[in-house]
């Protein structure tokens, strides 16, 4: 992946490039790292240092994410928040996915850089819906589409969480190495996001990064069998509703329910 001549990065939150794929930016220069939400919640319980301001919050989330992509030879010109609020993506499922194909269009990327379906974060797995669907609506509509590609983040398996791997699956896992200096380049990419500083810690020291082709996925079952991880932390989302709002969102972008995209 590092010699894509395009290459988009699609994450949820501004630190999920840079734990799934702060290696593979050092060595690639995308055309874009695009963000779903910027990071913020609205109930500011979930996150400490915002002291109590999610305006602030958010705006010292975006300044943690230049100077970390500062690091990788990202300029800030091409980081992209389509602002919507952390917790919150899967709510505006179509929208989002229709955002993303005019993207998609204009950018022309040859490969997109995803998240993972896997029940780490509700954002994360609406960021992965909304990348799939895009796709499968530009190719409904005869466009040409990107190959979608994921990263691994984390979820719940073997009663803890499960870092840096995917769940298991079919498709050929590309196995980054890092040398000593792309390691310490990665950490000093995370120290950067200094108000995640206790969210972070359990990706430190920064481990080998896994890329794999996106398989097909039906967002309406759920990713694995047990508690997804955002149940375990106890997110007002859960599981359950995450799938209703997906099964709702195929039905407004006319997609069939049952469908594996």
């Amino acid at each position: 992946m590092p010699d894509d001549p395009r290459l988009l990065v699609l994450a949820a939150h501004p630190d999920d490039e840079t734990i799934g794929a702060g290696g593979l930016l050092g060595r690639a220069s995308p055309e874009a790292v695009i963000h779903v939400t910027d990071g913020a919640p609205r109930d500011l319980a979930w996150a400490p240092a915002a002291n109590g301001d999610r305006h602030r919050y958010a705006q010292a989330r975006r300044r943690e994410l230049e100077a970390a992509m500062t690091l990788a030879g990202v300029p800030a010109e091409r980081l992209v928040s389509l602002g919507m609020i952390d917790q919150e993506a899967v709510l505006a499922l179509p929208a989002l996915a229709e955002k993303l194909a005019e993207i998609f269009v204009d950018l022309a990327p040859d490969r997109v850089l995803t998240l993972a379906y896997e029940g780490g974060h509700p954002d994360h797995d609406a960021t992965a819906f909304a990348g799939h669907a895009a796709v499968e609506l530009l190719r409904r509509r005869g466009r040409e589409v990107p190959e979608l590609w994921e990263m691994a983040l984390y979820h719940a398996g073997n009663g803890r969480m499960m870092i840096a791997e995917f769940l298991p699956g079919e498709e050929r896992e590309v196995v980054l190495s890092l040398s000593p200096a792309e390691a310490e380049r990665k950490r000093r990419m995370i120290d950067a996001f200094v108000t995640q500083q206790e969210t972070l810690r359990p990706f430190l020291p920064p481990r080998p990064e896994r890329l794999r082709r996106a398989p097909a996925y039906r967002f309406t079952e759920p990713p694995h069998p047990g508690l997804l991880q955002y149940e375990i932390w106890g997110f007002p989302m859960d599981g359950a509703a995450w799938r209703g709002q997906a099964r709702a969102a195929l039905h407004a972008l006319g997609l069939p329910e049952g469908s594996a995209f």
